[in-house]
């Protein structure tokens, strides 16, 4: 991992640090009016909430070291409520901080190399990855570098500071994307073609009230030609984006009205500009980044312990067939750490459960931990004679619930319980559902139930075996729901399936999805799998009834 303390980043971040205070006094005297600071909070991720600033701290790669959570803990309770928000982007928010506080909290975020910049605004978001990079057994390569590398590059481009729209980048190693690549405005796979590692580019990608599906534009780029391939995407993007209408500025409008060939033509013309530019700096850094995620060397450990304990202990069995990962290394695992207790809020953990997380980091996990966008946690490199007693300290502090992927493994966004934005709740829904689900979801197997508030879709509702869009009607929360998304590779739009459900249907509603699909399902078959065998009929049937189904058709 990189050294938290390099000169050159903390002089950075100290002087934004710096410059920021005193926009906030400005706006505190009153020299600045709301409007007027708007861009400036915003550079520095700091929003105005339906009831209070949010800030939104930046997690690159979704990659923390211990010290860095325990600050994360220390903030949320010096500043904050006593806990933070995980996000479908690898970051955490805090939701209730006082304007006067928030330039102290980014000081204290600098002492461990984090801060808030581009995490909001017309520019390159935070750069997203696979959470467990350098440890799954099915990784091509590490692709945190290649992340890295990126970030490095986008930071305050002066290029790239007011774009059309926000614009967010993926990077992923596995064949088995869990960076949902093809959900992003630009996304990078790490690929091996005749023995040559090199990257396939997708780009277009999003969802929203658009929801688009990624196109790989470049199904081999050569290593060395990966910066200014980028440049040449976002200054073609930058150009000819559209910025008269907010709703259609984004990269996913702008190479569906151009085409896809056409907007490739004007890239391959711009990377020919571009790419001379280039003279091999950008390579020797990801050099050197890759020499610093070099995968730990993991003395070999005795599993005796661990099998022992799962042939005892069935809440262990139970916890590590659900929530493990396989491991590059056979005796060890990666541990997923599930922040969706049955009635929870998704995606929250207070400051003592950070704390917690960061101290078994320490002990088991080789310092390391992970924010999935799933909204949950991960220690990625854990001996298998270790689990036994890493189990045992999740269990007494309310973390070891076995339903990683599992149907209460909902995702969900704040929606209208923070968000100005939002148009219905969708914390509640899903602590509802996930209550009532509970004693169904390990016979449902496998499921992913995704929930958002509005139509920006920061719960990813439309790749969701079952999504759930909430929308106001007339003053009245209405749920819409979808069916059949996949955030995978493959990555699907679910379809809709008709008229939408009040505040008090819904959970109902999602129940008899749920009994539809134990009673249709053949053996083996996911809820996915199912429904594109059984096409969606039954299951809006199961909905809507015979009648009411033939009405939403």
């Amino acid at each position: 991992m990189l050294d938290a303390q390099s000169n050159p980043t903390r002089t950075y971040l100290d002087r934004r640090v710096e410059e920021f205070r005193a926009q906030v006094q400005r706006r505190i005297d009153g020299s600045l009016t709301e409007d007027e600071f708007r861009p400036l909070r915003l550079m520095n991720g700091l929003y105005l909430q339906l009831h209070a600033y949010m800030l939104r701290v930046a997690i690159p790669y979704g990659t923390l070291n211990a010290d860095q959570l325990d600050v994360l803990a220390e903030i949320s309770e010096r500043w904050d409520r006593g806990y933070g928000h995980f996000t479908t982007r690898q970051n955490i928010q805090y939701n209730w901080p006082k304007l006067p506080d928030v330039p102290d909290m980014l000081a204290r975020l600098a002492d461990v190399n984090l801060h808030a910049i581009q995490t909001s605004g017309n520019t390159i978001r935070n750069v997203t990855a696979d959470p467990l990079a350098g440890a799954h057994a099915d990784e091509l390569m590490d692709p945190r570098p290649v992340a890295e590398l990126i970030r490095i590059w986008s930071t305050d481009h002066p290029e790239y500071q007011f774009l059309g729209r926000k614009f967010k980048i993926a990077v992923t190693g596995s064949p088995n994307d869990r960076a949902v690549t093809k959900a992003h405005d630009l996304a990078v796979r790490i690929v091996e073609r005749d023995g040559e590692v090199g990257y396939q580019i997708i780009v277009g990608g999003g969802l929203g009230r658009t929801p688009v599906v990624g196109k790989i534009i470049r199904d081999f780029l050569p290593q060395a030609d990966l910066l200014p391939y980028l440049e040449a995407v976002l200054s073609v993007y930058n150009l000819a984006g559209r910025r008269d209408n907010k709703y259609k500025a984004r990269i996913k409008i702008t190479v569906n009205e151009m085409g896809l060939e056409d907007f490739s033509a004007l890239v391959d013309e711009a990377f020919a500009r571009i790419r001379p530019e280039f003279k091999g700096a950008d390579q020797d850094l990801l050099a050197d980044l890759q020499v610093a995620f070099e995968p730990p060397a993991l003395p070999a450990r005795d599993t005796d312990a661990y099998e022992a304990a799962r042939a005892s202990d069935p809440v262990f069995r139970s916890w590590s067939d659900i929530n493990l990962r396989p491991h590059f290394q056979d005796d060890h695992a990666i541990a997923m750490i599930s922040l969706k207790p049955h009635g929870g809020v998704p995606g929250d953990a207070s400051a003592d459960q950070m704390r917690l997380v960061a101290a078994l980091a320490r002990k088991f996990g080789n310092n390391e931990i992970r924010v999935t966008q799933e909204q949950n946690l991960v220690l990625p490199h854990v001996a298998k004679a270790d689990l036994p007693a890493l189990h045992a300290e999740l269990k007494a502090a309310g973390l070891a619930t076995a339903n990683v992927g599992l149907a209460s493994d909902i995702i969900a966004c704040p929606g209208m319980d923070y968000c100005a934005l939002a148009t219905a709740r969708s914390i509640p829904i899903a602590q509802q559902i996930a209550e009532r689900l509970e004693e169904y979801e390990v016979e449902v197997g496998e499921m992913a139930i995704k929930i958002s508030g509005c139509i920006n879709a920061c719960g990813h509702h439309h790749l969701g075996d079952i999504g759930i869009l909430g929308l106001d009607r007339a003053g009245v929360e209405n749920y819409q729901i979808t069916l059949g998304g996949d955030a995978g590779a493959d990555l699907k739009i679910g379809d809709k399936t008709g008229p939408g459900f009040g505040y008090d249907e819904v959970t109902d509603a999602i129940e008899r999805l749920i009994l539809a699909y134990l009673d249709l399902r053949a053996e083996g078959e996911r809820f996915r799998d199912t429904i594109a065998r059984t096409g969606a009929e039954p299951f809006k049937a199961a909905l809507y009834g015979e009648e009411g189904n033939r009405d939403a058709a």
